[in-house]
């Protein structure tokens, strides 16, 4: 897809139609994956990122209430080493959130990146695949896709019988047992 750039009302306009957020909700959540990158805890590589995601049932109309954030927070053993959109997705959770109706991942790079496989497949658990993610580069230039198109042919929830409306509980495999 072709980069964007979040001075460019065109652009800025354009992705807000496509994809039904207003302009000063997707400037927040722009802002918030920013500001979550200065906080990134990154010795070992320097690779800030941050990730805002938008909660799709907000509980109050200030919109900054509406935005959890993560930074990525690297550990001397690589391994234990946590994504930023996965501090963000465990965050919100932990907080009692479970949908989510925008993401965007800020990094200083010179194109917009991608979230990477494990933190895809995590964003897959709570985040539907019409879902925008909006991937913000050092510069001021973005790109769009949505989670379907960042992972095809996604193994999610579903696929083990649970729905959104269960609470979280499984079905089939031990009737009734929570889910972890």
């Amino acid at each position: 897809p072709p980069t964007l750039s979040l001075s460019s009302d065109t652009d800025v306009s354009q992705t807000c139609t496509t994809h039904s957020l207003p302009p000063s909700t997707f400037h927040a959540l722009v802002s918030a994956a920013v500001s979550a990158k200065s906080r990134s805890y990154s010795p070992y590589s320097s690779f800030r990122v941050g990730c805002a995601l938008l909660l799709s049932s907000p509980s109050s109309s200030d919109i900054s209430s509406q935005i959890i954030t993560g930074a990525n927070v690297e550990n001397a053993s690589y391994p234990v080493t946590t994504c930023a959109e996965r501090v963000a997705l465990q965050t919100a959770v932990v907080a009692g959130h479970r949908g989510f109706r925008a993401v965007a991942v800020a990094t200083d790079t010179a194109t917009p990146a991608s979230p990477c496989g494990m933190c895809r497949q995590g964003l897959r658990e709570f985040v539907g695949l019409e879902v925008p993610v909006v991937m913000v580069d050092g510069a001021g230039g973005y790109v769009v896709m949505t989670l379907g198109e960042l992972l095809p042919l996604s193994f999610g929830p579903e696929a083990l019988g649970v729905t959104a409306e269960m609470g979280g509980k499984l079905r089939g495999v031990g009737e009734g047992v929570e889910r972890s």
